[in-house]
This record gives C-alpha cells, structure tokens and sequence, in this order.
C-alpha cells in the first residue's frame, strides 16, 4: 500500500464520540443499581443459612463434649472448651470443632453460648445487624427455638 492510501483508509476508520460513551456508561450504570440489591439480598439469605448449618454443627460438637465428659462446657469454659481442653477434665476427648473460625458466624461475631444447666444450653447469632431482635437477616437464630428448614 502506498502512503495515499493509508491515508485515505484512515479517514474512513472512525472511533467513539465521548457522548457515546457516556451513553454506554450510564446504561452500565443503571444496569449495576439494578442488580445489586438483588445479589445482596441473596447473599443476606446465605449467611442467615449458614449461621443456621453452623449452629446446628455446634450443638452437635457440644453434645459430643458432653457424650464424652458427661456434662456440657460451663459458662466459664464457653465455646473454647470444644477447641482447647478445660483444665482438669480427663474425659476430654477433643478438639471437637476444627478451628476458632467454627466459633464465629458469618458475620465474624462470636456465638454466644448460655450454658443453661448441666443437661441443658443456648446458642445464639444476633444476625446481620449483631443486635438483640430484628427482622429478615437482622433476626436472632437461636438453638434450639428454630428448625433448620425454616429460611
């Protein structure tokens, strides 16, 4: 090709005016702003899902503390009883949970454990929002109050 050439096809070739992309961006835009709240809200109804399979897998782990010690962590001894042994308990037989992640709920709150009586106790994750009460993924999921095929 000759130099006059390249020129004259040059010419031809055309780019993005700055009004179209900022049409394209607007549009993106709004695309985003209506998309978001929706994959937000579904990922609220996961981590609500999963502080449920969590505290159904603490209270399993404490009623495997208690199978082998014959009673349930005190107060005193509190979650951390699952992952490291209370001093002078011989019939420990753990660490019944894998790590101290375990004791966190999705929100990377601590369980809270009420170790009610010997036979008995609670667990509970104050939801999104780490308050007592509240609605949707801001509600309370307390064990043994629900059933974990409530969503």
């Amino acid at each position: 090709m000759t130099a006059e050439c390249q020129n004259r096809c040059r010419k031809h070739e055309q780019g993005f005016t700055l009004t179209e992309l900022l049409v394209v961006m607007v549009i993106l835009s709004l695309l985003a702003a209506a998309i978001t709240p929706q994959v937000m809200g579904r990922l609220d109804k996961s981590k609500v899902r999963a502080a449920k399979l969590q505290i159904d897998t603490l209270a399993a782990s404490l009623d495997l503390f208690k199978i082998d010690t014959g009673r349930y962590p005190t107060a005193q001894e509190g979650l951390t009883a699952l992952i490291e042994q209370p001093a002078a308990l011989e019939a420990w037989d753990g660490p019944y949970v894998r790590s101290g992640t375990s004791l966190t709920d999705p929100w990377e709150r601590e369980f809270v454990y009420d170790a009610g009586s010997a036979s008995s106790f609670k667990l509970v994750s104050y939801g999104a929002d780490g308050k007592e009460g509240g609605s949707k993924h801001d509600s309370d999921i307390i064990w043994p109050d629900y059933k974990l095929k409530d969503n």
